[in-house]
């Protein structure tokens, strides 16, 4: 699933400022920690010193000596704890051990020959600060939830001109818009986005618009001497009965040629005039099929085969009657090209059209390369130009109908034409299952 610019945007900006505000908390927290023991060592070092010079005006202050420490031992306030003598050893300077589960500063310090100890317990005043920073995480976090609806409305701010631009594409697509106004855009970037767009459909168009009118021309000039080719041809039906054998097979192919190349132009100036896929009605689907088939009638009784539509005359497909009959003609001219004193069967089941001929069939390895330009299977009958199919699939592919052929050597082939919009796990059971 593709995910929105604006939604992209807005989780990149929510990321960025649950870093920033993590990483903001992380660094308040440890520059307030470092502040605290900065805080407690000066006072700490004031009182020591105040401490000493008392002693110094005052030798019988001096506190007794500690027969476990071997030192002199004092406390700053709070009530009595007793050192363990395990800090005997530790050097002179301002040292925060655990005593009794609580958190002790030491000062040792030597006056004269002997040394001092001095006892500090701010551990209730550490707990208020801890308690104190751990609210202010808290507050912080709960900034996480508005952060949420600011990334989304700063995204929408960030990404509004763009899906501007996207929305007069589209119109531009679709017809409803000739240009866009890069003067409405305040980006610089989405303005030179909406030239480059403008300059690109300008090109697009042109090269359209020349595509269409030399492949109309061509069609238009190729009808004359087609209606003269077949027109010249049933002028000399009636004297075909003098001709030999030979040469009565020689003007059935002139003129089964002249219906093909006739078959192909009209084709051609299908696609030539880009209908839009949009332009669909109800038609009767059985009625299309005789249609078509009308046109090939002789065809079929030359090579006697026998054309069977089991779609009742009741049904009806949303479709584009003029480009549902190209694609049958060309299957129908397909079937026939491999396919000689047999059957074409035409059936509609699940909004599926199957369409079966008994003929040659195709090569396992020329399936996959039917629908490709310029491609004839080995075996059929007549030249044929290899792109009947093709012009198949692009007719399919604009209207949105599926379109899969099954065959195997010496069986027939069956192509299956999905006329309804349905899901492709549907189309292919149904593929699977007929």
């Amino acid at each position: 699933m593709r995910l929105s610019l604006r939604l992209k945007v807005a989780l990149a900006l929510f990321a960025a400022a649950i870093v920033l505000l993590a990483v903001q908390t992380l660094g308040v927290r440890a520059l307030a920690e470092s502040q605290e023991e900065r805080l407690i060592e000066s006072i700490i070092d004031d009182d020591m010193r105040n401490l000493l010079q008392s002693y110094r005006d005052e030798p019988a202050s001096l506190p007794p000596v500690d027969p476990v420490l071997g030192a002199r031992v004092s406390q700053e306030g709070g009530q009595w704890f007793g050192l363990p003598g395990s800090l005997a050893s530790l050097p002179e300077g301002v040292h925060k051990v655990l005593v009794g589960g609580r958190d002790i500063h030491v000062a040792v310090v030597r006056f004269g020959a002997e040394r001092v100890y001095r006892a500090y317990d701010y551990s209730a005043y550490e707990k208020q600060f801890r308690e104190g920073i751990e609210t202010l995480t808290l507050v912080t976090a709960v900034f996480v939830l508005p952060t949420v609806w600011l990334a989304y409305w700063l995204s929408g701010l960030l990404v509004r001109q763009v899906g501007g631009l996207a929305r007069q594409v589209r119109d531009l697509r679709s017809g409803a818009a000739s240009a866009i106004d890069p003067r409405g855009y305040d980006e610089r970037e989405v303005a030179e986005l909406a030239d480059a767009v403008n300059d690109y459909h300008v090109r697009m168009a042109a090269m359209v618009q020349r595509e269409k009118e030399f492949t109309a021309n061509v069609s238009h000039e190729l009808r004359t001497p087609l209606t003269r080719i077949r027109t010249s041809c049933e002028l000399l039906e009636p004297v075909a009965g003098s001709l030999d054998a030979k040469s009565r097979q020689r003007l059935l192919q002139i003129e089964q040629a002249a219906v093909d190349m006739h078959a192909l132009v009209e084709c051609l100036l299908a696609l030539a005039r880009e209908e839009s896929a949009t332009v669909a009605a109800s038609a009767q689907l059985a009625g299309i099929i005789g249609t078509v088939l009308d046109r090939y009638a002789d065809r079929l009784e030359r090579q006697a085969v026998r054309a069977v539509v089991s779609v009742p005359a009741e049904v009806r497909v949303a479709a584009n009657a003029p480009a549902l009959g190209i694609v049958l003609s060309n299957l129908i001219d397909n079937a026939l090209r491999h396919t000689q004193d047999g059957e074409l069967r035409f059936l509609y089941e699940h909004g599926t059209l199957r369409v079966e001929d008994t003929g040659s069939g195709i090569d396992p390895q020329a399936l996959p390369h039917v629908f490709e330009r310029f491609y004839r299977a080995p075996g059929g009958r007549g030249d044929g130009f290899g792109i009947g199919l093709a012009i198949v699939k692009k007719i399919c592919d604009r209207y949105g109908w599926r379109i899969a052929v099954e065959s195997a050597e010496g069986s027939g082939t069956r192509v299956l034409l999905g006329l309804e919009a349905r899901q492709a796990v549907e189309f292919h059971e149904n593929f699977a299952n007929s």
